[in-house]
């Protein structure tokens, strides 16, 4: 029997802008329902990595693979592989004059031939797994910041994605909204089975999610480890510079 194919696989994949190069040679792999969170200092260029794996940087060299079918921007194979995708960005990228019911209605409206009062019930049941129930005649300027995460991640999640991206989620919220944002991530992996990708430089996100970590170095412009960050932090053998961030939380963005 064959093996699989893992659902995100990155071969040999450098990122570069003209001459200068942000990251080269870039080896991962990601397993269906796994938590990959992208972790490392400022400039490292976990977000544009996010971007590369989402097709809005193209790759100056190597491949992406999605479930073994490679990604090629551009093309109708890589449009039909990102109506996989479920992406929540850091600001949350709602629109400010749509209620939230509307905001997560509109994917729906785009992608699906639903009826209105489909959406609507749809919309509802999103609202309410990322408890916000009640809450979609509201505007985004009507929410604290934490439910604006929140509301960004229900209409991440409108199209019952199999992958996720999150791009740091945890940014600008206190301790505690954070803390409920990552068990929002952990129950909505779990309810949907999907994979999940993480951009956070957060130390207490990246413990409480993180199946593994892949550590960008901004020296040496590649990456130093793949791993669970609490064997990497246990491993005496880790890379320093891996061992001192997961340890004393040098701060990246």
């Amino acid at each position: 029997m064959s093996e699989k194919p893992h659902a995100i696989s990155v071969q040999n994949l450098t990122m570069a802008y003209g001459d200068y190069t942000v990251m080269r040679e870039l080896n991962f792999n990601i397993k269906t329902r796994e938590i990959k969170v992208i972790m490392g200092g400022s400039g490292c260029g976990k977000s544009t990595l996010l971007k590369h794996l989402i097709g809005v940087e193209v790759a100056s060299q190597g491949e992406i693979s999605y479930s073994g079918q490679r990604f090629l921007p551009g093309t109708e194979a890589a449009d039909r592989i990102r109506h996989s995708f479920g992406v929540s960005f850091q600001s949350g990228a709602l629109w400010s004059s749509m209620t939230l019911q509307e905001n997560i209605a509109l994917p729906l409206e785009q992608y699906t031939e639903l009826s209105a009062g489909d959406i609507r019930d749809v919309v509802d049941f999103k609202l309410s797994l990322v408890g916000l129930a009640g809450f979609g005649h509201r505007y985004p300027s009507e929410l604290s910041g934490g439910m604006q995460k929140r509301a960004g991640l229900a209409r991440a999640i409108a199209l019952d994605p199999s992958i996720l991206f999150f791009d740091e989620p945890s940014a600008g919220l206190d301790p505690l909204s954070s803390r409920r944002l990552d068990d929002l991530i952990l129950q909505i992996r779990d309810a949907l089975g999907a994979t999940v990708v993480v951009v956070t430089h957060e130390l207490a996100s990246i413990f409480a999610i993180a199946d593994s970590a892949l550590f960008l170095d901004v020296e040496t412009k590649t990456a130093l480890c793949d791993g669970n960050p609490n064997e990497l932090l246990d491993d005496p053998t880790a890379d320093p510079k891996v061992r001192r961030f997961l340890s004393r939380g040098e701060q990246g963005a």
